[in-house]
């Protein structure tokens, strides 16, 4: 463990949840704003893109991120890729078409997979296994902050200023944190020469890219059964198993698949990809049955939401204590069974369940998070050396982000096969585009009162077969967890 007194332990710890509230709240202020946005740039038809252009490169560049910074020290990586960050953020501002405005959130993203896990692994860095299990309840506060914060803000924004200033609040605080980091945080000299893995960086930039575009893109702008699809695909698989076999062999790996032979690292990560499907398939269609089906408004639907926020933090601080006394299994056990316990409740939610229902559930998914997050954050830090712990936090974080993807995929077909199916039994004419109408009460009162229940009741059954995936997952999650070690002592070899 690296103990330098020039290290300002609490004002790089703040400067850190800075960086990190910066690139947590990009999502919901983008959200709120989209609607004025896709307005006021035209090409609706792309409106989509905006998230998945910002989700492909952040997801494919947080694995070599995480090496680079193992390499070269955690501050240079972080400046470039916060720097990346800011530059997209002001280009995007600047966006006068939607394609423009694409190409610029890819470069967004192409720094914003450098703040997260290089941001977690400075507080790995500066505190002991003890205190990183107290801290993380600090990190994961920012998340339940900028869930909170993010609409608001970005609803004011809109409101009072213009849509270019959702992109450009990032700049003064991203320089802000960066101002901190760069005088506070010290860290030991690189005394070795390194090796880059370059043939390994374009094979996983180059096979993540196709997988994540099939992933997003398949089923809408081509059929999945398609040839272009299915060499789409093959293309990724292949380029994934030879940066397999290039990473078996190479000095320096962005994926040194060795530490996956430890088991907690092993299921911990497994875990975060099964909890990654859960995250995303209620933050996607939650709001869709309050609005759609209990027919309350957006903000409604955005406080069932918000309690998820809420109690993803509490739980992740809680973790925090009960971690040093109880060990990494038995806090994640609980997690399991607490996100068990959300998704039963998603399962049996009816209509007359009423927005209240739908926020308990909710604030137990995120009590399971928070607990199964800090729990696998702070143990796979400590079960690795300083020499390798950003690229396990790295990976950590992008088995949830790869799940996320995944999952919005298989959530999407669950979603759509079985409204066809509904459509198609019922002989009622209706295609998914209709269940627009349910969305806003104006929408509903403009069709008549049988097709409003028909698509209502369509909308209820395909729903439910995803709450279905979801509790699954939640089931599946919590079996891994028992493959998790027992015991109260946390693994760690602090340097």
């Amino acid at each position: 463990m690296m103990k330098n007194k020039v290290t300002n332990r609490p004002l790089v710890l703040a400067s850190v949840m800075l960086a990190m509230f910066v690139s947590a709240v990009e999502a919901t202020i983008v959200t709120t704003a989209m609607p004025v946005i896709a307005s006021d740039l035209g090409g609706f038809s792309r409106y989509s893109w905006i998230f998945s252009a910002y989700l492909l490169t952040s997801a494919v560049t947080v694995l070599i991120y995480g090496k680079l910074a193992d390499l070269f020290g955690r501050k240079p990586i972080f400046f470039i890729g916060l720097t990346v960050f800011l530059v997209g953020s002001i280009l995007c501002g600047f966006a006068s078409t939607m394609e423009q405005l694409i190409v610029f959130r890819l470069l967004q993203g192409l720094g914003a997979g450098a703040v997260m896990p290089i941001a977690t692994t400075i507080v790995g860095d500066i505190y002991t296994t003890e205190e990183r299990a107290k801290v993380q309840g600090y990190l994961s506060s920012v998340w339940g902050i900028s869930a909170v914060l993010g609409p608001a803000i970005g609803g004011g924004i809109v409101y009072y200023l213009k849509w270019e200033y959702v992109f450009w609040i990032n700049v003064p605080l991203g320089i802000l944190a960066m101002i901190g980091i760069g005088c506070f945080l010290h860290e030991p000299e690189q005394e070795k020469v390194v090796s880059i893995d370059y043939k390994g960086a374009v094979l996983l930039t180059s096979s993540l890219s196709a997988i994540l575009f099939w992933l997003v893109e398949g089923g809408q702008s081509f059929s999945r059964l398609s040839l272009y699809s299915l060499v789409l695909l093959a293309t990724g698989l292949g380029l994934f198993g030879l940066f397999v076999i290039v990473e078996r062999s190479v000095e320096n790996p962005i994926m040194p698949f060795s530490i996956w032979k430890n088991p907690v690292i092993l299921y911990a990560n497994l875990v975060s990809f099964t909890t990654g499907f859960i995250l995303i398939g209620i933050s996607s269609y939650l709001p869709t049955f309050v609005t759609g089906v209990m027919e309350q408004p957006a903000i409604i639907a955005g406080f069932t939401l918000t309690t998820m926020s809420i109690g993803w933090p509490l739980a992740s601080s809680a973790a925090g204590h009960l971690l040093i006394r109880y060990g990494t299994f038995t806090v994640s056990f609980i997690g399991g069974i607490s996100l068990i316990f959300g998704s039963l409740l998603f399962v049996f939610m009816t209509a007359a369940s009423g927005p209240l229902w739908a926020a308990l559930s909710s604030f137990f998914i995120g009590i399971g998070m928070g607990l199964t997050s800090t729990s696998f954050v702070v143990t796979i830090q400590g079960a690795v050396p300083r020499t390798k712990r950003g690229s396990a936090t790295a990976a950590n974080m992008f088995m949830r982000n790869f799940g996320n993807t995944v999952g919005a995929a298989f959530y999407g077909a669950i979603l759509n096969s079985t409204l066809l199916l509904y459509f198609k039994r019922s002989d009622s004419g209706f295609g998914i585009e209709d269940i627009n109408q349910l969305l806003t009460e104006e929408q509903r009162r403009s069709i008549p009162a049988g097709e409003v229940k028909l698509l209502q009741e369509a909308l209820v059954g395909s729903l439910h077969w995803v709450y279905i995936g979801v509790a699954l997952f939640a089931v599946l999650s919590t079996v891994l967890i028992l493959r998790i070690p027992r015991g109260k002592e946390l693994l760690h070899v602090d340097d």
